[in-house]
């Protein structure tokens, strides 16, 4: 019986193992078109567009900068890439991660390895830096919770910690047409990579 096909066939003409992925097969114009295609919160958002996981990756990276001002560029692009894997294997809401188990978190820890080498970020970053990521991840999701999915304040708090109101000061929540996004992200990824050299 023939092995079932594990790969993906990408934009830029790469074949892209899922089980095995290699960092030649990485492409950032793939991984931005792809995430601003895939949108958060299942698409239960409001808006005329859905809310992409490109535009969220570009709202993390802000708030991860905020948060750590005189971050390296290369933690910053960390912060870009945090969501990287989901151009492949989408985006699920966290009960529906926390159901499906260890098996999804292998799959994008070695995606995650893959993207951080074609980058030049190490496969594995500090686990201080990604701490911080994730405070800033837990930002934006309370910010999307509260201003287009539907949440209270009092259930973002609970779910997602209240944030300091200086830290999203002057930010908004951007509803825009995928190819916007997909610009805007590949733009940013450029200009850290330059920054990084």
């Amino acid at each position: 019986m023939p092995k079932p096909r594990a790969w993906q066939k990408m934009l830029s003409g790469r074949r892209l193992d899922l089980l095995d992925p290699t960092p030649v097969d990485i492409e950032i114009e793939d991984i931005a078109h792809g995430l601003s295609f895939v949108a958060r919160w299942n698409g239960q958002t409001l808006g005329d567009y859905a809310y992409s996981v490109a535009e969220h990756s570009l709202l993390v990276e802000n708030l991860y900068s905020r948060l750590n001002p005189k971050a390296p560029a290369k933690w910053q692009l960390a912060a870009l890439l945090h969501d990287a894997p989901e151009y492949v294997i989408g985006d699920m809401i966290s009960p529906v991660k926390s159901a499906v188990g260890p098996g999804y978190d292998e799959l994008d820890q070695r995606l995650t390895a893959a993207i951080h080498i074609r980058f030049g970020l190490p496969a594995a970053i500090p686990a201080t830096v990604k701490k911080q990521i994730k405070k800033a991840d837990k930002i934006s999701a309370w910010m999307e919770a509260t201003r287009i999915a539907g949440f209270s304040e009092s259930e973002a708090n609970r779910f997602f910690g209240k944030p300091d109101p200086s830290l999203i000061d002057g930010l908004d929540l951007r509803l825009r047409p995928p190819m916007e996004a997909r610009n805007d992200y590949t733009a940013r990824h450029h200009a850290l990579l330059a920054a990084m050299t």
